[in-house]
């Protein structure tokens, strides 16, 4: 990279810096997530003061520093106006922000992403002003922007048994299980199957540890001048490492389970649920990304508070 560089990118953090800059961090095609400073941003009438700002895409030319890059031109060649209107909108789009900073990478193109953020932005800002639909397009980000780093959940198969797994709205009570660290859906009989052979294990385990300790108490005890013979030396516990049995989050009627697959489709079909269902589905897959990225969402304190609030909590 020379002591200049140019790039496109969309602006995913602002924050102040110095007396009149701004701190911007920036996903770009081709380099992927840098940290620049925009000069004089913060001063009235400031032309990097727009460009710097959330969720502008821009043409970027920006001069290597030591420590931080600085930018010294933009152009604007997309924003985003509708999103900053509703704030059921502002809130889910600085959630999928949050995402593609903890997945980007830096040094390298992020094309992919790049494209796919902006898709479900552009997604996001097309809904109008009284939509319901929002936390269905937001629960269809995070799904992509999990596909796109590889984390998908398996939402078609048992985690446990690779069969697939089918809502079944003929039976109001059938249920599956959602596991994190199974990877996904999981079925209950699997799991009940899995539980007892485990459970049994650990029985049979704790039985051979107890008969060890038993015949190294009556070892320690018994004293004898003669040789010790091959029977007589000390018996050996042997350690077997049993199956884990993953932990279930939460478990999931046809409806929702039926909604997790729909996720797989390029598009969303909004319709099909409630808000209560999908802020349902919303709390299931916040988990699953907050376990595998090792960080929280903190603009879910926003989507529990606005959704929450308007559409009944889960």
């Amino acid at each position: 990279m020379t002591r200049t560089y140019k790039a496109t990118g969309i602006n995913l953090r602002a924050t102040a810096f110095g007396e009149s800059d701004r701190l911007v961090t920036i996903l770009t095609r081709e380099f992927g997530l840098i940290r620049a400073t925009a000069p004089g941003a913060r001063k009235h009438l400031s032309s990097l003061g727009g460009r710097s700002g959330m969720f502008v895409v821009n043409k970027l030319l920006i001069a290597k520093g030591r420590s931080i890059d600085k930018i010294t031109q933009a152009q604007t060649i997309k924003t985003y106006p509708g999103l900053g209107g509703d704030l059921g909108k502002l809130a889910a789009s600085q959630y999928l922000a949050e995402i593609v900073l903890a997945q980007a990478l830096s040094e390298q193109p992020q094309d992919e992403l790049f494209d796919l953020f902006n898709e479900h932005l552009s997604r996001l800002e097309e809904l109008s002003a009284t939509s319901q639909n929002v936390l269905a397009y937001l629960v269809h980000g995070v799904f992509g922007l999990l596909a796109c780093s590889g984390l998908k959940p398996q939402v078609e198969a048992c985690c446990l048994t690779g069969n697939p797994v089918t809502p079944d709205f003929t039976n109001g009570k059938s249920q599956v299980g959602f596991s994190i660290n199974a990877g996904g859906v999981v079925s209950l009989s699997a799991w009940e199957n899995l539980r007892t052979k485990v459970e049994k294990g650990r029985m049979e385990q704790n039985n051979r540890v107890d008969k060890a300790s038993v015949v190294k108490d009556n070892k320690s005890r018994s004293y004898s001048l003669t040789p010790k013979t091959t029977s007589e030396y000390p018996v050996y516990e042997t350690i077997v490492h049993q199956e884990e049995l993953p932990a279930l989050l939460r478990r999931l009627n046809a409806i929702e389970l039926n909604l997790l697959q729909l996720l797989l489709q390029p598009e969303i079909i909004e319709e099909v649920a409630t808000s209560e269902h999908w802020l349902y589905i919303e709390r299931i897959l916040r988990q699953y990304t907050q376990y595998h990225f090792g960080r929280s969402i903190r603009s879910a304190a926003l989507i529990d508070s606005y959704f929450g609030t308007n559409y009944g909590s889960v």
